[in-house]
C-alpha cells in the first residue's frame, strides 16, 4: 500500500485549500461520505446543544431574513459586552476575511506570518493586496500562551490567527497589544479561540473600543460542528463594519443560520458552559492523542493549545515525508487527515489532525500505527539494500 501511496504522489492534484471536503474524497475513495473518519477538519464532535434543533424547527423559511440581523447582532453584542453597532455576521468567516482583505488591500502591504491559513491570501487576491509572508519557527516545546515571535516589519496590515492555525500556538495578548500601535489595520481571526482552555484571557476583543485599526473575527462553525450552516462575525469599529456592509449582497446569512445563532448564543451562562464543555474535550483527547503519537518513531506531534495536531516526520531517509502516510490513510482505512502543503512553508513532510472523540482518536492511532511502521520499515530497508 504504501509503495501505491508512493506512486499516487506523482500524479496528485494541488491540495486543497480546506480541509472536510468529504464529498470529493469519497467520489475519489468509492465510498460513501458518511463511511469516512474526516480528521483534517477540526470540528467539534459532540452533539450540538438541543437549542439548536428546536431553533432550526421554528425557523421562517418564506419570509427575507431580517436584512440587519437585529436579534443576532443584539445576542453576539451581548455575549461580548458591546454595542449592536460593533457586530457584523457573516457567511462564515470566510466570507469577513473577503472584506476585511479590501480594506487591508486599500491600506497597503499586508504581512501574514508563515505557516499560515491560505484564504488570506485567497482574500487579498480577490482585491490585488499585495502580501508579505514572514516565517514564524517551526519548532516549539509549548502551547503557550508564548509571546508574538515575529519581530517588527514595515508593513501596513498584519494578519493574526490566534491559537495560530496550523501550529496550534496561542499567543499571549500582552505581546500582540503593541502591533496596534505599528499598524494601520489589525485583523485578528479568533475562530478556534473558544475552544482552548483559558483562551479567552488572551482575546483582543477588550481592546476593540480603544482601538478602531483592530477586527476581531470568529466563526461558530468550529465550536458548535455547523460547518454546513455557515455562520461567523466580525467585531470591530462601526463606521468599518458598515463600509463592508454596504459592499455585500443582501442576505449574506439565510434565516436558518441566524437563527441557530440566536438560539445558540441566547444565554451567555448556557454557552459558558458549552466552551467549559469542548475545552475539557480539546485538553483530555489532545493529551491523549499526542502520547499516543509520541510512541510512534519517527514522528513529532507538536504542542498544541486547541483541537487539532500538527505532525511532523523525523524519520531518517524518508523522502516523501507524511504523503505516503496520508493517502494510505484515505485509501486502506478510510480516515482524512489535513494534508499541510497548502499552508505556505509547510510540505509534504507535515500533516495536521483534527481530534476526534476517543474512538475516532483510537482508529487514527492505530492505523497510523500500522502504516508508519510499515513505511519506516520499507525505507530502512531501501536504505540497507543501498
Amino acid at each position: 500500500m504504501i509503495e501505491a501511496c508512493r506512486r499516487l504522489l506523482l500524479s496528485a492534484a494541488s491540495p486543497d485549500r480546506h480541509g472536510g471536503n468529504l464529498a470529493a474524497a469519497a467520489a475519489r475513495l468509492g465510498c460513501r461520505p458518511g463511511q469516512l473518519l474526516d480528521a483534517s477538519a477540526s470540528l467539534v464532535p459532540l452533539a450540538p446543544p438541543a437549542a439548536l434543533g428546536r431553533a432550526l424547527g421554528r425557523a421562517p423559511l418564506r419570509p427575507y431574513p431580517d436584512r440587519s440581523y437585529t436579534q443576532l447582532r443584539a445576542v453576539i453584542a451581548a455575549l461580548h459586552g458591546l454595542d449592536p453597532a460593533w457586530v457584523l455576521p457573516g457567511n462564515g468567516a470566510a466570507e469577513l476575511f473577503t472584506w476585511a482583505a479590501r480594506d487591508a488591500a486599500e491600506a497597503g502591504l499586508s504581512l501574514l506570518p508563515a505557516p499560515g491559513f491560505a484564504d488570506y491570501q485567497r482574500a487579498l487576491a480577490c482585491w490585488g493586496g499585495s502580501w508579505l509572508e514572514q516565517p514564524l519557527p517551526l519548532h516549539w516545546i509549548s502551547a503557550g500562551p508564548s509571546p508574538w515571535p515575529l519581530a517588527a516589519a514595515p508593513a501596513a496590515v498584519v494578519w493574526i490567527t490566534n491559537p495560530h492555525n496550523p501550529s496550534g500556538q496561542l499567543w499571549d495578548r500582552a505581546s500582540l497589544e503593541p502591533l496596534l500601535q505599528s499598524h494601520r489595520l489589525v485583523i485578528c481571526d479568533e475562530a478556534f479561540l473558544p475552544l482552548v482552555p483559558g483562551g479567552e484571557a488572551h482575546s483582543l476583543v477588550p481592546l476593540l473600543a480603544a482601538h478602531p485599526n483592530l477586527v476581531v473575527i470568529r466563526s461558530l462553525t468550529k465550536l458548535f460542528a455547523i460547518a454546513g450552516l455557515r455562520l461567523g462575525y466580525a467585531l470591530g469599529d462601526p463606521a468599518r463594519l458598515a463600509r463592508w456592509s454596504g459592499w455585500r449582497d443582501p442576505w449574506p446569512v439565510n434565516g436558518l443560520a441566524a437563527a441557530a445563532g440566536e438560539a445558540l448564543l441566547a444565554s451567555p451562562r448556557a454557552y459558558g458552559r458549552w466552551c467549559a464543555r469542548v475545552q475539557a474535550w480539546v485538553a483530555r483527547e489532545g493529551a491523549w492523542l499526542q502520547q499516543g503519537l509520541a510512541a510512534q518513531p519517527g514522528l513529532l506531534a507538536l504542542p498544541s493549545a486547541v483541537n487539532f495536531l500538527l505532525l511532523r516526520a523525523q524519520a531518517p531517509g524518508v523522502a516523501e515525508g507524511l504523503e505516503p502516510l496520508r493517502l494510505a490513510l484515505e485509501q486502506r482505512h478510510r480516515i482524512l487527515l489535513r494534508d499541510c502543503r497548502s499552508f505556505a512553508g509547510l510540505d509534504g513532510g507535515w500533516l495536521r489532525i483534527g481530534l476526534q472523540n476517543r474512538s475516532g482518536n483510537r482508529r487514527i492511532l492505530r492505523a497510523i500505527s500500522r502504516e508508519w511502521g510499515a513505511q519506516a520499515l520499507s525505507s530502512s530497508s531501501s536504505c540497507a539494500s543501498s
